[in-house]
């Protein structure tokens, strides 16, 4: 029989481990933290923990697989400021959104200014991508929505509307947002809606949602970040790229053979015709999990932190979120020069789309 969750949680860090009724999504994805979903982020109230554990005010992090930028926000909302590296552009368009300081006067009148606008058309021809995961009135809306950007000043915070969207429009079900197949053509049975669902044809009313959506997020966080702190949004490959000088690292590195993320965010790319360099995403899941596969991995880790470790103070925290099963990262850290000084397990909380079971991730500390 499986523990209660009570039960569970009894030999658990409770400042690391939340339940679902104790933290519920709308409180893991406030303010701009839900600007667009993503797979694989870990949630603000644990970064803000472990923050506070181990850094002071004032003080510079770096999260040199940043994702979304999670790390990022938590820092300034905290009162530190914070370098992101990332090798997908995706992700760096969206946390160079998210952390960006507005003229919250343009910000209001752009995006209040392209709602109007939703549902214009264009007809320019898509990508064989874009015909065939979306339907034509809905292809001809994005496609439309896409011709206005560059009309106003705003114009990245349009293209993170304009993606979130096209994730929401496309030809699948409503149950199955995070890992379409095949595109739903058909009526089916929505294990969401406990109902008869159609694949959705148009995409104007997501976009309309979305920017309203977007500039309340942003005015929600910018109310409550600190005054005087930045962001730093670096786009490269962290195993190579020049960093700087910082106080500490914190981060969620990507689990070996789980996650493509330029695949996860291909109508992005598609539609903006971002820079694509998924060859160098570790851990990417077309690699896979062979012994072939998580030594590549473990190399690429160890070229990160050992690039890291160079912009760090002696005895500066390290702190690696990750759900560590294959037990790779002992020795990963020992070959990065790094000395583990802890390991915390904690339950993980359910995150967006379905899991199944329970789910553990190891907090990392070494120095």
């Amino acid at each position: 029989m499986a523990p209660t969750q009570d039960a569970l949680y009894a030999g658990l860090d409770l400042e690391l481990s939340w339940s679902e009724r104790d933290l519920p999504e709308r409180v893991r994805t406030r303010h701009v933290h839900r600007l667009h979903p993503y797979l694989g982020k870990f949630i603000p109230q644990l970064v803000e923990v472990l923050l506070g554990r181990y850094f002071r005010p004032g003080q510079h992090v770096l999260d040199p697989f940043a994702g979304s930028g999670t790390t990022l926000v938590q820092s300034l909302e905290t009162g530190l400021d914070a370098t992101g590296v990332d090798v997908a552009a995706f992700n760096c368009l969206l946390m160079q959104v998210k952390t960006r300081t507005y003229n919250p006067f343009v910000l209001e009148q752009d995006l209040r200014a392209a709602h109007a606008r939703a549902g214009e058309t264009s007809s320019e021809r898509p990508s064989a991508f874009v015909r065939r995961w979306y339907a034509p009135q809905a292809v001809r809306e994005l496609l439309g929505f896409r011709a206005l950007l560059e009309e106003y000043e705003h114009a990245d915070v349009l293209r993170v509307v304009l993606t979130r969207a096209a994730r929401s429009a496309r030809r699948t079900t409503h149950f199955d947002l995070d890992f379409p197949r095949d595109p739903q053509l058909e009526p089916y049975w929505c294990h969401k809606h406990r109902r008869e669902c159609r694949p959705v044809e148009t995409a104007a009313h997501f976009l309309r949602r979305y920017t309203l959506d977007t500039l309340n997020r942003l005015k929600d966080f910018a109310r409550v970040r600190a005054r005087g702190h930045a962001a730093t949004v670096l786009h490269g490959d962290v195993r190579e790229l020049p960093l700087g000088a910082f106080d500490g690292v914190l981060t969620s590195p990507p689990y070996p053979g789980l996650i493509d993320y330029h695949e996860q965010h291909r109508y992005a790319y598609e539609l903006l015709g971002l820079d694509d360099r998924r060859e160098l995403e570790l851990g990417a899941a077309a690699a896979g999990t062979s012994r072939a596969a998580l030594a590549a991995y473990s190399d690429g880790i160890v070229a990160a932190l050992l690039n890291a470790k160079e912009c760090l103070p002696r005895n500066a925290p390290v702190v690696i979120v990750v759900n560590d099963r294959r037990d790779l990262y002992p020795e990963i850290l020992e070959r990065a020069g790094l000395q583990l000084e802890e390991r915390l397990r904690r339950h993980v909380n359910r995150r967006t789309g379905r899991r199944a079971g329970e789910f553990f991730e190891d907090v990392l500390i070494a120095r």
